[in-house]
């Protein structure tokens, strides 16, 4: 299967979760703080290549991908790449600098549930939230439990293994899952003519 077919299959993927998280929300009122980055901040998040695959494609097609590796390749930071804190003296404040392209972790986390080992699902949110939002976090376990629908984490990261098998189940610091998802484009066209219509890509 082609990168550019992958991207594709992740992206619609992705396009349904959004969906599925976006009717939570709106059933539940559970919400992220706005301007909150806490959780991007947290220096041992993991994630898989695969996730990345769209990000590293687009920076691909815009002539972008090179630099963000060179990037990657001398930091010695273990925070997400991609986030952008708003100052240096407060880095729990800020954004995905590329939201539309952020991994499937980032997605679920906050809106999802675990299994915990006797089946039961548990709602995997943020401390901010169960704080802030106490009430609501208790009647959407209780909702939970009594059916309502809820992404889970292991059902998404199985139906995106199913795209590609190796990178999905490749499970690395997030920061080598991104370098490692801009290898795989550069490798891939390394020996392939370019997409049509980008002749800069790189």
């Amino acid at each position: 299967m082609s990168i550019r077919s992958k991207v594709r299959r992740i992206e619609q993927l992705f396009d349904r979760l959004d969906g599925e998280i976006s009717t939570f929300q709106s059933q539940t009122s559970l919400h992220c703080i706005t301007g909150c980055g806490k959780c991007c901040t947290k220096p041992d998040i993991e994630a898989s290549p695969l996730e990345f695959l769209p990000w590293a494609f687009h920076l691909f097609l815009n002539g972008l991908a090179q630099k963000a590796l060179t990037e990657l390749n001398e930091t010695s930071n273990t925070i997400c790449h991609i986030y952008q804190p708003l100052s240096m003296l407060d880095n729990h404040k800020g954004s995905c600098s590329n939201y539309k392209y952020r991994g499937l972790i980032c997605r679920l986390f906050g809106y999802a549930a675990n299994k915990d080992k006797y089946g039961k699902l548990r709602l995997a949110t943020c401390k901010i939230i169960k704080e802030d939002q106490s009430v609501s976090c208790k009647t959407t376990e209780e909702a939970i439990n009594n059916g309502l629908y809820v992404p889970i984490f292991t059902d998404y990261y199985m139906k995106l293994n199913q795209i590609d098998f190796r990178l999905g189940n490749t499970i690395l610091p997030i920061n080598d899952a991104l370098k490692t998802a801009i290898e795989e484009v550069l490798n891939y066209y390394c020996y392939r003519p370019l997409p049509k219509g980008f002749k800069n890509a790189s």
